[in-house]
């Protein structure tokens, strides 16, 4: 493993561990978290129809964009927020333990091409 790609899988546990304290500090039960981990995943879908449109549709699920924008337009169009804290940080959770097991965007290829390099190749 190169020393970038370790410092991006520290980054992602500290965000993973800080994405469950924000969670039970806000009420929620942390095996929420567990509970809906793989509804995320459903973005890999695309890969059915091409491997272009699935990276396309994988990496739009697996960006932090997503989660942020939820919160964002949440917090400037609604008064109640709770729906989009518990969306946006169980989203964010599932992105930050894919990455910390390598789980990285994919390029347009094949599934297993990612940012962060070969998943289920030995580094």
């Amino acid at each position: 493993m190169t020393l970038p790609v370790w410092f991006q899988r520290m980054e992602s546990a500290a965000i993973a561990l800080l994405v469950v304290v924000a969670f039970v500090q806000l009420g929620f039960a942390w095996w929420w978290l567990i509970a809906v981990f793989l509804v995320w995943d459903l973005s890999m879908l695309g890969y059915l129809a091409s491997p272009r449109l699935g990276a396309i549709l994988y990496n739009a699920g697996h960006s932090y964009l997503g989660p942020v924008a939820v919160l964002a337009l949440t917090w400037v169009v609604a008064d109640d927020a709770r729906w989009a804290e518990f969306v946006a940080l169980s989203w964010a959770f599932h992105i930050a333990v894919d990455r910390l097991l390598g789980y990285g965007l994919k390029f347009t290829d094949r599934f297993t091409h990612t940012h962060l390099g070969e998943v289920g190749t030995r580094r």
